[in-house]
């Protein structure tokens, strides 16, 4: 089932972020969903909350988002954001592009 899952990470920068996801793709940035180091991810947006950062992702599957979970926490810990729980919710309809 396709999930919808949104991250706010309080007192989280855009430069943190920047760091965590030059971490994950080698430098090479984050452009789009084959970057990710696990396959599953249907769109990623984020930008600035008012407490931090903000994610929202859409995933093909809660098992693709916990594979990406598995690697994202070590790096959210390199880079100083402070993990916090998602919220996930069932997507009923996605549209891209």
């Amino acid at each position: 089932m396709t999930i919808i899952i949104t991250f706010d990470f309080p007192g989280a920068t855009q430069a943190q972020y920047d760091q965590l996801t030059d971490r994950m793709t080698g430098g090479r940035g984050l452009e789009k969903a084959s970057d990710w180091p696990v396959p599953g991810l249907i769109s990623h947006a984020t930008g600035p909350s008012p407490t931090g950062w903000f994610v929202t992702d859409v995933w093909e599957s809660e098992d693709a988002f916990r594979q990406f979970g598995e690697k994202l926490a070590p790096m959210l810990r390199e880079a100083g954001i402070p993990e916090t729980q998602p919220t996930i919710y069932p997507a009923y309809k996605v549209v891209t592009g």
